[in-house]
């Protein structure tokens, strides 16, 4: 697998009760952000890839970021006997509790919903906030959604660990459909580095028969929804679902095709200032910048809030009555007044606005 530079995370394990063995990373500073991941990563791999680099970096610029794999996949043990909703609860409180964190915000992205909408329910003395990536409740279960459950299921058992990876195009496909052909390909080889084929499909019909739909009016902790609107893992309509039965949940949409959103996109940096505003009441005080901010020009740092805010480059252009070249100049000069570079350069400054 070709790589990429990523962040630096200090990677750890833990046993959940029933002698699961759990790996997870520690990154960045400030108060905690527990994150239950997509199940097509892998700790190993994340920081290599195409998802998970800008992620973690932008994230660990002011929280201490906490991801682990889910029992069954990536670093942690890929045979276990239970897959159920209550094992995979008990693996989040077993990561929480080796971390040392009495409290602490969670997000769970795509069928980690159920997780983290249980714990937070279960444990609200625990949990500061709860953040919903692109997420669900439960499964769509119509007959269409069925039948395509079970070509899933053969194409598993038929491509899995094949050199020929256009059995598992599926899933790169629907996963990150808008990104560049490289990176589709890279998550097409790291499919099989992720879990058994035995293990995904258990895992998937474990996933497919869990409901906490009843759960969602019980939440009691604030809740952050976001959600892409054209995301074909986990339809734009399930995170309505979730924000309006979750009483005073706050709906971020994103315009974005992508199940988890990548660094060069304009969705990135809205999705940034969305989960920094939020997380907001649990930063206190936070680092100083590298650079200072009053480096930038009175035109900048209005550029860069607009940017923070999620506006792409055309529609601050139009708001300046500037053109969309000129806006692109004033933001590398802030790149490189703030000392960030990269494809993750946007997400990090506005991180670096929004620490303020």
């Amino acid at each position: 697998m070709s790589g990429r530079a990523g962040g630096h995370e200090k990677l750890r394990f833990c046993r959940a009760p029933d002698g699961t063995q759990i790996a997870y990373a520690i990154s960045g500073s400030g108060p905690p952000l527990v994150v239950n991941k997509c199940w097509i990563s892998s700790l190993q791999y994340d920081l290599l890839g195409p998802m998970w680099p800008h992620f973690v970096v932008t994230l660990s610029r002011f929280v201490t970021l906490i991801r682990y794999d889910e029992r069954g996949f990536g670093l942690s043990d890929w045979h276990p006997t239970d897959l159920s909703l209550e094992a995979r609860v008990s693996d989040l409180e077993a990561v929480a509790d080796a971390a040392g964190l009495s409290r602490f915000a969670l997000m769970c992205t795509s069928q980690g919903g159920p997780v983290g909408i249980t714990y937070a329910v279960d444990h609200p003395e625990r949990v500061t906030r709860l953040a919903l990536y692109d997420a669900h409740a439960t499964p769509t279960r119509s007959e269409e959604d069925e039948t395509i459950s079970d070509t899933y299921v053969q194409l598993v058992k038929a491509g899995w660990t094949r050199p020929d990876s256009s059995y598992r195009r599926v899933w790169s496909e629907n996963l990150i459909p808008s990104a560049a052909e490289k990176d589709k390909c890279w998550i097409d080889e790291l499919i099989p580095k992720c879990t058994s084929a035995e293990t995904a499909i258990r895992a998937g019909e474990a996933r497919r028969a869990t409901d906490v739909t009843d759960l969602l009016a019980s939440v009691q902790v604030p809740t952050l929804v976001l959600h892409s609107r054209g995301d074909r893992m986990n339809g734009f309509a399930e995170g309505r679902r979730l924000a309006s039965g979750i009483e005073g949940a706050l709906f971020h949409p994103m315009e974005s095709d992508n199940h988890l959103l990548l660094a060069d996109e304009p969705a990135w940096p809205g999705f940034v200032a969305a989960m920094a505003d939020f997380l907001r009441p649990d930063l206190g005080a936070v680092p100083s910048l590298p650079r200072p901010v009053e480096s930038l020009t009175e035109r900048e740092a209005e550029i860069l809030h607009l940017a923070a805010a999620g506006k792409t480059n055309e529609e601050i252009a139009n708001g300046f009555h500037l053109s969309a070249r000129t806006v692109e100049r004033h933001l590398s000069n802030c790149y490189r007044k703030l000392g960030v570079s990269g494809r993750s350069a946007r997400a990090a400054a506005v991180a670096h606005i929004l620490s303020r």
